[in-house]
């Protein structure tokens, strides 16, 4: 079984993908950040570097969604190959950040791998307003993210949520994340099990 977190930067995504992964003994799968060579260069030169760092998080994701399948295992993911495509990439390229010519690249290689890989049994997407993202990006302390705007994490924000009204590839879960502290408040940690395990019930 195949469970995929999703959601805007500061969501709370790898929080949950762990918390989720300990309680149901699924294997989590995270994103590459630690180890991205352009994510550094990217949030210091967003157009010289676009392109390059969505090319990185889509051949990592690619493998990844491959990578689930083949194991045979229940997994759960943090952030799926679909949100580089839907969110990130056309954000960037209606901001100018990326050049038609390379998002039209960009767009065709996705399609290409879309048709090789399987969307998510379970989809969960965090839905978040911008001061909770805001409040969460400066809780963790990168330091990458430290140039994010609001008007970036704004435009991430409609197109999650345009993207999620018309999303019809699996089952799908919805947690609005405002007023739930997850990560310490166990009763709100026992509620988003407790919509899982229905959505479960009813995928078998």
């Amino acid at each position: 079984m195949h469970i995929a977190v999703a959601g805007n930067i500061g969501a709370g995504k790898t929080t949950l993908t762990n918390l989720l992964a300990k309680h149901f003994n699924w294997e989590p799968h995270f994103e590459d950040v630690v180890d991205n060579p352009y994510l550094d260069d990217f949030y210091h030169q967003m157009e010289r570097w676009s392109f390059n760092l969505q090319i990185y998080f889509l051949n990592s994701r690619f493998r990844q969604v491959l990578a689930i399948r083949e194991s045979g295992k229940n997994i759960i993911q943090d952030r799926t190959i679909y949100e580089d495509s839907h969110i990130f990439a056309p954000n960037l390229h209606a901001m100018g950040l990326m050049s038609n010519r390379d998002f039209e690249n960009y767009t065709s290689l996705f399609e290409l791998m879309e048709n090789l890989v399987a969307a998510p049994d379970l989809l969960i997407y965090l839905r978040s307003s911008i001061p909770n993202l805001v409040k969460n990006i400066h809780k963790r302390g990168r330091d990458y993210e430290n140039t994010i705007s609001i008007d970036y994490l704004s435009r991430l924000n409609e197109r999650y949520e345009a993207w999620i009204s018309t999303y019809q590839k699996g089952n799908l879960l919805i947690i609005d994340v405002d007023h739930i502290n997850f990560q310490e408040n166990q009763e709100d940690l026992g509620m988003i099990v407790e919509k899982i395990n229905a959505q479960i019930n009813g995928l078998f």
